[in-house]
């Protein structure tokens, strides 16, 4: 089936190409402080409740770094400030038709707005251990959430550099 990309934009203006078996396009963001890592526990399509991290689909026109800084600071409040990349990683939803292409990357919270409205399905923004994840584990909404920390922890960093503007769009 054949589809224009008009026809797979939603109202939301994120182009979902899962239509023709491709991954979704989404971003993620590790921020450690002290220790403990920002979360967000949240509804996934089942009404479950799981944590995740701040997290996101990339919206048309939009950089990576521009998504990741646009979704952390709608699920968290926190404006996000990326230092590096941690990887990419291409997961298959196991219950589901879908799969995702996860561009993670690592940072810094800078400024926190308490006062500001959450995105909906996020119930709250969380900080919690590697120790506490691991407890957790079951509730995790995707095994990447522990792949990403784990990479992070064990040093993998890539200059955010790697990563060029959208094409047609000015460097």
């Amino acid at each position: 089936m054949n589809t224009s990309i008009e026809e797979q934009t939603s109202a939301t203006g994120m182009l979902d190409i899962s239509i023709q078996g491709r991954p979704r396009v989404t971003v993620a963001a590790i921020i450690e402080r002290q220790g403990l890592f920002l979360m967000v526990e949240e509804r996934n399509a089942a009404g479950e409740l799981v944590i995740n991290q701040p997290a996101g689909h990339v919206e048309m026109n939009e950089s990576l770094v521009e998504a990741v800084i646009r979704e952390t600071l709608e699920e968290t409040a926190w404006h996000f400030i990326p230092e590096f990349l941690v990887g990419v990683y291409l997961w298959k939803h196991p219950r589901a038709d879908t799969s995702f292409l996860r561009v993670c990357f690592a940072g810094r919270a800078a400024d926190h707005d308490p006062a500001r409205a959450l995105d909906d399905g996020i119930e709250q923004a969380v900080w919690l251990s590697h120790a506490a994840l691991l407890e957790r584990s079951a509730r995790l909404r995707s095994p990447l959430v522990l792949d990403t920390i784990s990479d992070y922890l064990s040093g993998e960093r890539y200059p955010l550099s790697v990563l060029k503007p959208p094409t047609g769009s000015a460097a």
